[in-house]
């Protein structure tokens, strides 16, 4: 059971775990052993997550969410199975813990008269930098 914020808890039924081999350093182990850890956890379909969490989630993980919902972390910066596990679901927790964080949300501005003001003449002073840039032409009699 991962309790990932006060009221979101993931059993631990819900998450699968693959065993794969890690690229890089391991020595004369990297070839034998299976240390890389790749966490699979059901989004779409979980009874964990409250609705708008789950979105944000899904939203949040992006290409890690395989087009049946299921997020796909791989974790092998350990040469330890163990740790690359721990490492996986401390990765996990972190994405549900910011996708349990609603947006806050924007309060409109509006920009200064200075503001615009500098930006009107900004446009003016570009605009007469490219007319400056033009070839002269004469017009003939």
């Amino acid at each position: 059971m991962l309790q990932a914020t006060p009221i979101i808890t993931i059993p631990g039924d819900e998450l699968t775990f693959d065993f794969i081999r890690a690229p890089g350093p391991g020595g004369q182990n990297v070839n034998k052993v299976n240390s890389a850890v790749q966490l699979r956890f059901d989004v779409k379909h979980t009874p964990s997550l409250p609705e708008p969490v789950r979105r944000r989630l899904m939203r949040l993980a992006g290409k890690r969410v395989t087009s049946e919902g299921v997020l796909v972390i791989r974790a092998s910066r350990f040469r330890s199975q163990v740790q690359n596990r721990r490492d996986a679901t401390e990765r996990l927790l972190e994405l549900v813990r910011s996708a349990a964080k609603p947006p806050r949300h924007r309060i409109r501005t509006r920009p200064s008269r200075a503001a615009r003001q500098r930006r009107l003449d900004a446009k003016r002073y570009r605009g007469r930098l490219k007319q400056h840039r033009k070839a002269v032409t004469r017009e003939r009699d």
